[in-house]
């Protein structure tokens, strides 16, 4: 069966087999998608028994998905993109960098992880821009956290739009800093969520439209929508 349309931002949920702990659907973001092989990749860091389970699955083993879910980034026509992902937040934004070389825009990557032993696939996110990257530790790149890191202490910045995707703590901090310079951001959240098509509610999160649903009004949203104190 051909893959649908998938935009970049969208997740899955996956049933976990075979992990009796596992009682519902886990949400991962779609990390790339390859229509000439049909397929489509996920990015799985090993947290828990379920994340566990999925590491131990093999070539032509199955997998149940629910997919494509949630929203998207917003595609630009034009403009200088600075892509921003935190550890397992990366996940979104080699499709998303894929996807905007498609429409001729090429981004800037900047990526964050604690250690030089967590970072991944850094030659693979080069081939659609510019790779930036830190570690907590100095190990790798430059030390610190993304919103320390020299792509942002330029002023005016050179990016008209970031997306970003990580960390609570960190999108907080990476949407404090585009508000303060005046650029347009969204950021993809990552909360817990149980059913991923809006029925549940647990995954609420505050807006100036009210309360509203990671996995169905999300989970990308404009930074200056969310209720947060920036």
């Amino acid at each position: 069966m051909p893959l649908p349309e998938i935009f970049p931002g969208q997740f899955v949920q996956a049933l976990v087999h075979n992990s009796p702990a596992t009682f519902l659907r886990r949400p991962f973001s779609i990390h790339f998608v390859d229509y000439a092989a049909n397929t489509l990749s996920l990015l799985v860091q090993a947290r828990g028994e379920g994340t566990l389970h999925l590491g131990m699955l093999k070539p032509g083993d199955s997998l149940n998905l629910v997919y494509p879910l949630g929203n998207s980034f917003s595609i630009p026509s034009s403009g200088n993109v600075l892509l921003v992902g935190g550890g397992a937040g990366v996940a979104p934004l080699m499709f998303m960098g894929d996807y905007l070389n498609k429409k001729n825009i090429r981004p800037d990557f900047l990526v964050g992880f604690r250690t030089a032993d967590e970072v991944s696939q850094i030659d693979e996110y080069s081939k659609y821009g510019k790779v930036f990257l830190s570690t907590d530790d100095g190990s790798m790149g430059e030390k610190g956290f993304v919103t320390q890191h020299s792509v942002f202490t330029t002023s005016p910045l050179a990016y008209q739009r970031i997306c970003c995707c990580g960390p609570d703590a960190m999108m907080h901090a990476v949407a404090k800093l585009a508000k303060e310079k005046g650029v347009a951001c969204e950021v993809s959240l990552e909360n817990m969520m149980a059913c991923g098509y809006g029925v549940c509610l647990c995954c609420i999160t505050p807006t100036d439209k009210g309360n509203e649903r990671v996995c169905l009004e999300g989970p990308v949203f404009d930074t200056r929508k969310l209720k947060w104190e920036l």
